[in-house]
């Protein structure tokens, strides 16, 4: 994902999404310019209705993983079909995708950049190897780098960059370079921004 791209993305959720990993910390165009891109973005701020603010809440989750529409809208019928509150489900199912996985491990900064690795064929599941980056893990598989591809430069590089921050849902191990999904993280744990009922709202219309 480009710079350009995912700090549009950003400034036209009006919120932080991170999509570029470690740089949202140090260089941030969305501090400077939250409006909207282009050039009637400072226009735009005008009250919304009910359904655009839901639909921008789904457009803002979207973006933060990674996800097309229609995928999007596959993970919301799976959580609707699952017992438990649907938002929260929903967010489990995004949050147990691979890619997402390998990112809250610290083996990549960004999810783009983890969603390219996977689709590399760098990262094996259980053993066995894998380039499927929305591919749904559940409790207990293991995740890790080929032994092939863990002297590579990158993998050098990493072992001497602690992640950001450590997730409770997860384990990593950075001198093999593998992982556990330990359990699904409950609401308490992800971002309080993301405010899923509205999702729900929407596509109970």
């Amino acid at each position: 994902m480009s710079k350009t791209t995912a700090c549009s993305q950003c400034r036209r959720e009006g919120d932080k999404l991170f999509l570029k990993g470690d740089k949202c910390f140090s260089r941030c165009v969305f501090v400077k310019r939250s409006y909207a891109p282009g050039q009637h973005g400072l226009s735009r701020r005008r009250k919304q209705s009910d359904y655009g603010i839901m639909l921008r809440e789904k457009q803002k989750v979207k973006r933060i993983y990674g996800i097309r529409e229609k995928q999007f809208e596959n993970y919301f019928v799976k959580a609707s079909a699952k017992k438990g509150v649907t938002g929260e489900v929903l967010l489990q199912l995004l949050e147990s995708r691979l890619d997402n996985v390998v990112y809250r491990m610290g083996f990549a900064t960004s999810r783009s950049q983890a969603r390219q690795l996977v689709s590399h064929g760098i990262f094996a599941v259980n053993g066995r190897k894998t380039d499927i980056p929305s591919r749904l893990l559940k409790v207990g598989d293991e995740v890790s780098a080929l032994k092939n591809k863990i002297a590579s430069k990158y993998f050098e590089d990493l072992k001497n960059k602690k992640p950001r921050e450590e997730y409770a849902w997860v384990s990593n191990d950075f001198k093999k370079f593998s992982g556990k999904l330990l359990n699904l993280p409950i609401r308490e744990q992800l971002d309080p921004s993301i405010k899923e009922q509205l999702i729900v709202e929407f596509y109970s219309k």
